[in-house]
């Protein structure tokens, strides 16, 4: 039987409305956690073909396996694509994550990081972030902690170090892979 516990991972705008919501991951077990990534508490969620729900309620289907991670206290988290040319490095600048039993969640303030399969990182969604400030009216702690771990995120994107560690991130998806193909997993 694995010790995988289904969730769902949903993200808000600051005023409080759903953004984004996945409805199927797979939350990695704390024992099976590499060293690096356990010293820092990080929840690791696995998803493949995830339903995803849109704010107007739009719905569709990721096409490529993602591994998610979540370091408690940092204002960012980190998904890992599994594209065919390697691995494409998505990261939200976004509150930390809260969790309520099966259900993650944060709050998503629009900068994105991007970091290719060739090292090349690109920040992103700066107009959005823009119109969202004064939409929002942020105040200036958000403003502080947004800023605050878009530089940790850079630092962290920049020098390699965990999550963005290729090789741990295909050791997850394929140990949940072969235990999802030995028939653990009622859904995939």
């Amino acid at each position: 039987m694995n010790n995988y516990m289904p969730c769902m991972i949903k993200s808000f705008k600051h005023n409080g409305r759903l953004h984004r919501f996945w409805h199927r991951n797979w939350l990695v077990p704390k024992e099976r956690l590499a060293k690096e990534h356990a010293e820092q508490s990080m929840n690791v969620l696995i998803n493949r073909q995830t339903p995803i729900q849109e704010a107007d309620g739009k719905l569709w289907t990721s096409r490529v396996p993602a591994v998610s991670f979540f370091i408690p206290g940092e204002w960012f988290n980190v998904v890992a694509l599994l594209e065919d040319n390697g691995i494409r490095y998505y990261c939200n600048v976004a509150s930390p994550m809260m969790q309520n039993e099966d259900v993650f969640t944060y709050i998503d303030y629009d900068l994105d990081v991007i970091r290719t399969a060739d090292g090349g990182i690109h920040v992103v969604d700066r107009d959005e972030y823009e119109r969202h400030k004064q939409m929002y009216h942020y105040p200036d702690i958000v403003l502080d902690k947004v800023e605050h771990g878009l530089q940790s995120l850079l630092r962290r994107a920049r020098s390699a170090n965990a999550p963005f560690d290729d090789n741990l991130v295909y050791q997850y998806y394929e140990d949940w892979r072969r235990e999802a193909a030995e028939g653990d997993f009622t859904e995939l």
